[in-house]
């Protein structure tokens, strides 16, 4: 059975309540990311998360809710950790949210984007809710090297999206461009996502999640 067809489960589905406070959110956000950062501030693989999050939360497909998880959980809580230390000391321990606390940048887009607190959570009842797919791991890595290839070709180098251009926000010089695009290629896979899928599936094993298979 195609991995994206099976939608009933045997477990408990997602609340009503969360579905349409998620909606509610993205008709708010979306447009007003358009206005104050541009169109091609939705070539984020967190910015397209959001919208595959709201997909799978309506649609309840396990698979789609879990390559969401695996696209925020640990990208979330090191953003969420770099602003929170940050704000604290000034000192951005990993770098790449220095936007937060530009006083150039629109204070609105600041404010919108503590969303990277709030998806690890959302994405996190939703595999409590459906199940985690062992098969996630393999999309969301061909998603990513797609979006990541889009982002080199269709969005301003200057803007960096996705850190194609080099990493935590900077610009790089040291390797030939598409040298360090093919490392991220390979790096982002293997260090943001690798690690919660091992994590998630050992809590499968030890019953702390259902949908082991």
């Amino acid at each position: 059975m195609p991995a994206f067809s099976s939608v009933q489960t045997p477990y408990a589905g997602i609340p009503l309540w969360l579905k349409w406070a998620f909606t509610v959110w993205i008709i708010v956000w979306a447009p007003s990311y358009v206005v104050l950062l541009g169109a091609q501030n939705f070539f984020w693989l967190c910015n397209l998360a959001s919208f595959l999050l709201l997909v799978a939360l309506w649609s309840e497909r396990r698979t789609l809710m879990s390559m969401q998880w695996l696209a925020v959980a640990l990208v979330g809580g090191l953003w969420s950790l770099d602003v929170a230390v940050a704000a604290l000391t000034g000192m951005h321990p990993i770098g790449g949210t220095e936007y937060m606390f530009d006083a150039e940048h629109p204070p609105l887009a600041r404010a919108m984007s503590l969303y990277h607190v709030i998806l690890p959570l959302v994405a996190g009842i939703g595999v409590a809710r459906l199940g985690y797919a062992r098969g996630a791991l393999r999309w969301q890595t061909l998603l990513t090297l797609v979006v990541l290839l889009l982002s080199y070709l269709f969005t301003e180098p200057e803007r960096n999206i996705n850190w194609v251009h080099g990493p935590f926000g900077q610009h790089q010089e040291w390797l030939a461009p598409l040298v360090y695009l093919g490392a991220l290629m390979v790096l982002w896979p293997l260090l943001i996502y690798v690690p919660v899928h091992l994590l998630t599936r050992w809590l499968q094993r030890h019953g702390r999640l259902p949908g082991l298979r």
